[in-house]
């Protein structure tokens, strides 16, 4: 009897003691996690340039990587959100607010929040993931050493980028001579696109025509103006048109107005092409920012990276909705065809 009571402590023993391991190593923070974050419970500030059922997919990306660091809403991490959707004259007061929180890091994206971001704090570090030029944006002092408070992702809108939008609309679009610019001429990052295109559509053999879109409520009129002077548009990255973007596709669907954009979101949304950054990759590494941040890094120290990864998407059924035919020269180097 006594054999067999000491056989039964022994297995509640070890039991007791393999429960306390896992619940240790399920509790315990991330390897990057400095000895003071283990101790208390973060605070991470967030401002979204849309809303939480508009913003763009790259989002769910950082908050999964964030976790897998070992950063946990509710448990080591306490966030403060902020939502402007798609309005860039709301985001001063949204970051004016939150830089109040007692913050111990802030994360964005987009060129309008990252100098909204900027103007609001000196001293709040920044990671922006994704920004346009951030030097010619006075965001860094340079990409390798930015310097101040603010670090991040830049888009990588290289002299080739909008070259690339021209080119595959006219390998779709036949006999392609005018394509419209639909832009927000007070974002920073469109004024960038829009010198590079103009230089692209030189070489591309193609007129261009910018139509303005600095509103919302000026979505329609601006498609339609698009409509009556090109026969296909690219739509250059802004709050207004990604908080948008499935009026959009909808809009361009009705006036049979063949257009590529700069995000996949948009194609999964029922737009034809996009060409541009990934953007799962990009939230990923601004997960891996913050984690140095919060680990002791300083903000200015990080580097600023260029993206290395590109993604092409392409939607068979708005090609077939427009009467075009995707080209097969495009679709062997779509990393998303919807069909």
């Amino acid at each position: 009897m006594r054999a067999v009571r000491a056989d039964v402590l022994i297995r509640v023993t070890c039991a007791l003691a393999l429960h306390a391991l896992l619940w240790t190593i399920l509790l315990s923070p991330g390897d990057g996690q400095s000895a003071d974050a283990q101790k208390r419970q973060v605070r991470i500030g967030f401002v979204g340039p849309e809303s939480p059922s508009t913003t763009v997919s790259g989002v769910a990306a950082f908050w999964q990587r964030l976790h897998e660091l070992g950063w946990v809403d509710g448990q080591n991490v306490a966030v403060e959100a902020r939502w402007t959707e798609g309005h860039s004259e709301r985001l001063p007061k949204a970051f004016a607010e939150i830089v109040q929180r007692n913050l111990d890091v802030l994360i964005t994206y987009s060129t309008p929040a990252a100098v909204a971001a900027k103007k609001a704090s000196s001293t709040v570090p920044i990671v922006v993931a994704g920004m346009a030029d951030p030097v010619g944006s006075k965001l860094a002092g340079s990409l390798a050493k930015p310097g101040a408070n603010l670090t991040g992702l830049s888009l990588g809108y290289s002299e080739g980028f909008s070259g690339k939008w021209l080119e595959m609309l006219r390998e779709t679009v036949p006999q392609l001579t005018t394509v419209g610019i639909i832009w927000n001429p007070t974002n920073p990052a469109d004024i960038e696109l829009r010198r590079k295109t103009v230089a692209a559509a030189a070489g591309a053999g193609v007129q261009l025509r910018f139509i303005d879109l600095r509103t919302p409520d000026r979505i329609e009129e601006a498609f339609r103006k698009a409509r009556q002077v090109a026969q296909a548009i690219v739509v250059l990255p802004d709050p207004i048109t990604v908080n948008n973007r499935q009026r959009i596709v909808e809009i361009t669907a009705e006036l049979k107005l063949p257009s590529i954009y700069v995000f996949g979101d948009f194609v999964q949304a029922g737009g034809l092409m996009s060409y541009g950054v990934d953007q799962t990759f990009l939230f990923r590494r601004a997960a891996e920012y913050v984690d140095m941040i919060l680990s002791g890094a300083k903000p200015g120290d990080i580097p600023i990276e260029e993206p290395t990864q590109f993604s092409t998407a392409v939607n068979l059924r708005a090609a077939k909705q427009l009467g075009l035919t995707i080209p097969e020269s495009i679709l062997l180097r779509a990393d998303h065809v919807i069909r």
